[in-house]
């Protein structure tokens, strides 16, 4: 099994397994986890199931299974002992040790049938005793239908009268019938038979009849008796998650976790679905609840996949703008977005050079163009962002007249070109935040703008800080290594002056410092 899925699905019957399959087809990682005891396996067959009417209950499943299976979903024999909340989802634990995470839960471990405490009613439960007409009425119609009184059982008689006229209500535990009631049983020729129901009587593995106390036996072919549904709720449980009482006519048929309609817990991410939280739900019912739980679910997780794309790009944003728009909302958000200090290596690189004519591309507030200027040189200084253009020309005009003098501030997207074709005695760009294929031929674009003797500074984020703890622009293709950079020029026309991935200090995001690497290449033109 693999460590981590979008849903872990507790319980692989109908409503498990169509919630399973809605995942996986929605893509979605999935795994079911189911202790393959079905509550309807004493039954012979599946019915009020459009298009699988009559279908034995352990070939549906296994049907649902290999559905399941063929969207990439997993389905594993097994029980869960507990789940536990995690800060991103759930720590799911199976009985056999094993541990596995999911994002969300959907958990359909059904009900246990509570039976009367009759010798013979468990051992024929699902072929001969009964309790749902709607399941197995037409299987018994016509048949002589005995009924154990108890809280429903005028009302479980006038039901089943509907699929055979020989019907017997023992009245058993039961209420004594209302002269209402009675006129209603005698109306539709229904017989109450008095006293408490001893045992129930088998021939060959099939009820024969119902035996009272005082050992008179009364043939019947099946009887109805009316379970308590316990929700299977164990799992539920262990995160917080409680049943309630359901009532049915004024007396407790069972308990069962509440949700809303589309089976949301009152526990964030925990979603249940058939008879867990349905009593009534046959296996139909439970399997559109499956899919529509399912639908929720990837909803949800949609939602949160959304979010976090959003908060990665809203990062990204922050840390590698990479068009016009993006580097202008930076620039607006803050008074100052760099530190006003050249870049120290173009102030290694350039204080031994004769000063000349410079290109210097994604200028921002202009302290790289402002440095050359103060030195004599004649600067063409290249930005997107019109509010850093702006910016650097008011720090130029403070450092004084004749170094905005020696400046051109140049607003323009490098991307669809340069806009000066030079020559340069030194062309230089820092951190330019540009993809693999921008970025290449931005570098073929600058080493033209170079003039034969002139210095080519390129500088950038090394492939080396994909892994440090320093903020850095999520996204891998725009780091770089010299190397690359340097291998793009042509040996006979450049010197490699410098090609490394050179150390300095940054500050991690708790604040702090952590050693960065930057791609550093200083290529010298020939000619």
């Amino acid at each position: 099994m693999d460590e981590r899925y979008d849903v872990v699905v507790i319980g692989g019957g109908a409503a498990g397994l169509s919630g399973a399959l809605a995942l996986a087809r929605a893509r979605r990682t999935v795994l079911v986890v189911d202790a393959g005891a079905p509550r309807n396996a004493p039954a012979g067959h599946v019915h009020n199931y459009l298009g699988r009417e009559g279908t034995p209950p352990g070939e549906l499943l296994a049907i649902g299974r290999e559905e399941v299976a063929g969207y990439g979903g997993e389905v594993v024999t097994g029980s869960v002992s507990g789940a536990e909340r995690t800060d991103d989802g759930f720590r799911v634990d199976l009985a056999d040790g094993r541990t596995v995470q999911a994002r969300r839960l959907l958990v359909t471990t059904g009900l246990t049938d509570e039976l009367p405490e009759l010798p013979g009613v468990a051992e024929l439960w699902g072929s001969d005793v009964l309790h749902c007409p709607y399941c197995h009425g037409w299987e018994v119609r016509d048949r002589a239908v005995g009924i154990l009184g108890g809280p429903f059982g005028v009302h479980a008689s006038l039901l089943w009268r509907q699929w055979s006229t020989d019907v017997t209500l023992f009245r058993h535990t039961g209420p004594e019938p209302t002269d209402e009631e009675r006129e209603q049983l005698d109306a539709r020729g229904i017989t109450v038979v008095e006293g408490t129901v001893a045992a129930l009587v088998a021939a060959g593995g099939r009820l024969s009849g119902v035996r009272l106390q005082d050992g008179s036996v009364l043939a019947r072919e099946a009887l109805v008796v009316a379970p308590r549904f316990t929700a299977n709720s164990a799992v539920l449980r262990s995160l917080g998650l409680g049943t309630v009482e359901q009532e049915m006519r004024g007396s407790v048929v069972g308990s069962y976790v509440p949700s809303e309609p589309t089976g949301a817990t009152a526990v964030p991410g925990v979603w249940v679905a058939g008879n867990v939280a349905d009593l009534q739900a046959q296996v139909i019912t439970s399997a559109a609840a499956g899919l529509n739980a399912a639908a929720q679910i990837n909803a949800d997780l949609i939602a949160e996949d959304t979010r976090l794309a959003v908060a990665a790009a809203r990062e990204q944003h922050v840390l590698a703008p990479h068009r016009e728009h993006d580097w202008e909302e930076q620039y607006r958000s803050h008074p100052m977005l760099w530190s006003g200090r050249p870049n120290p290596p173009l102030v290694e690189q350039a204080a031994g050079l004769a000063p000349g004519s410079a290109l210097d591309v994604g200028c921002g507030e202009g302290a790289d163009a402002i440095w050359l200027a103060e030195r004599g040189w004649q600067v063409t200084a290249v930005d997107f962002s019109a509010t850093a253009l702006e910016r650097a020309a008011g720090h130029a005009a403070a450092a004084g007249a004749d170094v905005a003098a020696r400046i051109d501030w140049q607003h323009a997207d490098v991307t669809a070109g340069l806009p000066v074709t030079g020559p340069y005695d030194l062309v230089t760009s820092h951190f330019m935040h540009l993809h693999g294929d921008e970025r290449r031929k931005l570098v073929a674009q600058l080493a033209s703008a170079v003039a034969p003797g002139g210095t080519l500074l390129v500088v950038g984020h090394d492939k080396s800080d994909l892994e440090t703890a320093a903020r850095r622009p999520h996204a891998p293709d725009l780091f770089f290594t010299a190397e690359e950079v340097a291998s793009s020029l042509d040996p006979g026309e450049w010197q490699i002056v410098v090609a490394e991935a050179r150390p300095r200090q940054a500050h991690a995001h708790e604040g702090d410092v952590a050693t960065v690497h930057d791609a550093v290449v200083v290529a010298r033109r020939l000619r």
